[in-house]
């Protein structure tokens, strides 16, 4: 039976007054690319930042990770254990180059043998990276950013990433391109969460799925099952 990497239950977010996530819980184990699907508003970044620790707000329920409950944890402390976002917008430091990026990823390591090795994985999923490590990331296109921030992410190693809307504002190629590299590193052993609003491409590399609605969680199910009821489509994938 696969290991339980990340358990949500019963999670409420308020921003003040104002009641962002409304007690939605779920479960990634090993080996899953687990998806949040559903519009704007609905609460998905929210979600991520809760576990993350990144948001400011009042959190109630229970996270665990790794079988630890991390609720209340510096978001330093908890991407030291293992979890890794890679934010929306990408958020690269467009200062520093490419490979000063990817060694921002690594500053809990001290192996140097360790950092090699993760550096040639990275530089092997995205060639593009090495072709341009002496280069500042803000001179990069929208989609080698993308990579960046999915490879700075890997350096630290992850046990489980959260990726939010890694498609964002490319172009039909790279969201390929992406999304091959998302079912690489899933397929090399790291379970991924997550957000996207692009349903087909999203559902393409999913083992489940839970649609999101004004903070609540509506439907959940396998990718398969999804896409094949028709009212979930047309209201929440945009799919007719």
């Amino acid at each position: 039976m696969k290991n339980k990497v990340l358990e949500v239950k019963d999670l409420h977010f308020y921003y003040g007054e104002i009641k962002a996530i409304k007690g939605i819980s779920f479960d990634v184990y090993e080996g899953e690319v687990i998806t949040l699907l559903g519009a704007n508003g609905a609460g998905k970044t929210t979600t991520l930042q809760s576990i993350s620790g990144l948001i400011k707000g009042t959190l109630r329920g229970d996270i665990y990770f790794m079988g630890e409950r991390i609720n209340g944890l510096r978001p330093h402390a908890i991407a030291g254990k293992g979890l890794a976002q890679c934010l929306e917008g990408r958020l690269i430091f467009p200062q520093l180059t490419v490979m000063e990026n990817l060694m921002m990823g690594a500053y809990l390591n001290r192996d140097r043998g360790a950092i090699k090795q993760d550096l040639d994985y990275v530089f092997t999923l995205f060639p593009r990276l090495f072709e341009r490590k002496t280069q500042q990331g803000g001179t990069l296109s929208g989609g080698e950013q993308q990579m960046l921030a999915v490879g700075r992410a890997l350096m630290q190693k992850p046990k489980l990433l959260m990726m939010d809307e890694p498609s964002l504002g490319l172009a039909p190629l790279l969201i390929e391109e992406i999304f091959r590299a998302i079912k690489k590193i899933n397929s090399d052993g790291i379970p991924i969460l997550l957000v996207e609003q692009n349903s087909n491409v999203a559902l393409s590399v999913t083992t489940r799925g839970y649609v999101m609605e004004t903070g609540e969680i509506k439907f959940t199910g396998t990718a398969e099952s999804l896409l094949g009821n028709d009212e979930i489509r047309k209201a929440y994938l945009g799919v007719e």
